[in-house]
């Protein structure tokens, strides 16, 4: 199943930048990562394929930016995109 995570920051700037590394590398590890990136908004979108909400929520609690921090919400919920032209590149 796809989920759909909300993260929004506490615009603790030079945490963000010291973790941001780390953050990355540890999302990128995720085997069902399918897209992520930030917001104009000051939070960030990620949409990974994984087998549980639950199971995905306990998976983030290791995300360096959780642990230090920097997100002051984090939304996670599975997601069921039903249009659009991405609907086939990410296989749904």
């Amino acid at each position: 199943m796809l989920i759909a995570v909300l993260y929004s920051y506490n615009g603790d700037a030079a945490t963000m930048d010291a973790e941001r590394p780390a953050h990355r590398a540890y999302l990128d590890s995720h085997p069902g990562l399918r897209l992520s990136g930030p917001t104009a908004a000051g939070g960030a979108v990620i949409i990974i394929e994984a087998d549980s909400a639950p199971a995905l929520e306990q998976w983030l609690d290791d995300d360096p930016f959780w642990k230090a921090g920097v997100i002051s919400q984090r939304t996670v919920t599975p997601w069921n995109p039903v249009m659009g032209t991405w609907r086939e590149q990410l296989g749904v």
